[in-house]
C-alpha cells in the first residue's frame, strides 16, 4: 500500500512538473510577438522598462513576495536580476529590430544547452547520457535555425549575436536562481530581482517611454508581456528549477521555438526559412528527450518550495 502511494505521488509530481514546464515555455514563446508589437509604440529600452514594471506590480499583489531574504543572499538575487532580466530583456528587443520575432523566439531554444554547460562547470561533472543526448539534439536545431539569419546580411547577423548573448545570460541565471528558490520560494526571489532590474533599466528606458506613441495594440501587448512574460512565467520557471534542477528545467526553452514560429507567421505574416523551421522541429525533439530523461533518470530532487502557499 505504501509503495502504491509513493508511486501515485510520483506520478502527480511528474504531471505537475510537466505543467510547470509547459506554461512558461508557451508564455515566453508568445512574448516575442508581444515584444514586436510593443516596438511599434516605443523603443527597445521602453519595452524592457514597461514589461519589468508591469511584472513587478503584478507580483506585488501577492503578500508572499515580502518574505524576508538573508542579506548574504542578496548578491545571488542581484545576479538573477542582471542575468535573467536586465541584460537579456534589454538585448532581445534590440535583436527584434534586426530579425523577426519568430527567429528570435526560435533561437531561444538553445537556452538549455547553455544552462547545462554552466551547470556542468559548477558541479565539475558532465550531465547524464540521456540529458546530453537531448541537449545535443537541441543544439543541432538551434544551429540550423541560426544559419539562414547569419547568411542574410550584417543586420541579421548582429541580431543573432545579441540573441546568443541573451541565451548565454539565461544559462547562468537559471543556475543562480535554483538554490535561492529552494531556500526561499520563487516569489520573494523574482520580486527582488525585478527591483534590481528596474533600477538598472530605468535610465535608458525612461527616455523611450516618454517619447512613445501609444495605441491600443501595443499597450495590450506590453500588458500581457509584463503580467505573463515577466510575472507568471518567471514564477513557474523558478519553481521548476528548484524542483528538478536548472538543466532539466531549462527544457522549457525548447517549447519556445514552435510557439514563436506559429505566432510570427500567422499573426505578423513573417517569413521563415525552411531550414529554420526544421531546426525548430529538432528543438522540440530535444525537449522530448529531456522530458524522458527527467522522468526515467535517477531522482535528484531538492525539497520543493511550498508553491501553493506562495499564492496567498
Amino acid at each position: 500500500m505504501a509503495i502504491g502511494n509513493i508511486a501515485h505521488i510520483g506520478m502527480k509530481q511528474e504531471r505537475l512538473d510537466g505543467l510547470y514546464l509547459l506554461i512558461p515555455g508557451t508564455i515566453w514563446g508568445a512574448s516575442f510577438l508581444f515584444m514586436a508589437e510593443g516596438l511599434r509604440a516605443t523603443g527597445p529600452g521602453g519595452v524592457t522598462l514597461v514589461r519589468l514594471l508591469i511584472g513587478f506590480l503584478t507580483l506585488s499583489l501577492f503578500p508572499a513576495v515580502r518574505r524576508p531574504i538573508a542579506r548574504r543572499d542578496w548578491i545571488g538575487v542581484a545576479g538573477v536580476g542582471v542575468l535573467w532580466m536586465a541584460l537579456p530583456l534589454t538585448l532581445l528587443p534590440l535583436a527584434e529590430q534586426r530579425v523577426s520575432s519568430a527567429l528570435t523566439g526560435m533561437l531561444n531554444g538553445a537556452v538549455p544547452v547553455c544552462t547545462a554547460v554552466v551547470a556542468a562547470l559548477l558541479a565539475r561533472r558532465l550531465p547524464s547520457g540521456r540529458i546530453t543526448a537531448g541537449l545535443a539534439v537541441g543544439l543541432g536545431g538551434a544551429v540550423l535555425m541560426a544559419l539562414p539569419g547569419i547568411n542574410a546580411g550584417h543586420s541579421s547577423a548582429v541580431g543573432i549575436v545579441l540573441i546568443t548573448a541573451a541565451v548565454v545570460s539565461y544559462g547562468f541565471a537559471l543556475n543562480l536562481a535554483r538554490p535561492l528558490q529552494v531556500k526561499y520560494g520563487a516569489l520573494p526571489v523574482i520580486w527582488r530581482a525585478q527591483i534590481v532590474a528596474l533600477c538598472l533599466t530605468t535610465p535608458l528606458g525612461l527616455r523611450d517611454v516618454l517619447a512613445a506613441h501609444w495605441s491600443p495594440g501595443p499597450v495590450l501587448s506590453l500588458l500581457a508581456l509584463g503580467a505573463l512574460g515577466t510575472g507568471a512565467a518567471f514564477i513557474f520557471a523558478t519553481t521548476l528549477a528548484g524542483r528538478v534542477g536548472a538543466t532539466r528545467a531549462s527544457a522549457m526553452a525548447f517549447l519556445i521555438p514552435p510557439v514563436a514560429l506559429a505566432l510570427g507567421v500567422l499573426v505578423r505574416g513573417e517569413r521563415v526559412a525552411p531550414l529554420a523551421i526544421l531546426g525548430a522541429a529538432i528543438c522540440v525533439a530535444g525537449a522530448e528527450l529531456l522530458r524522458r530523461a527527467q522522468s526515467t533518470g535517477p531522482a535528484q530532487r531538492s525539497a520543493p518550495a511550498p508553491v501553493a502557499a506562495e499564492a496567498r
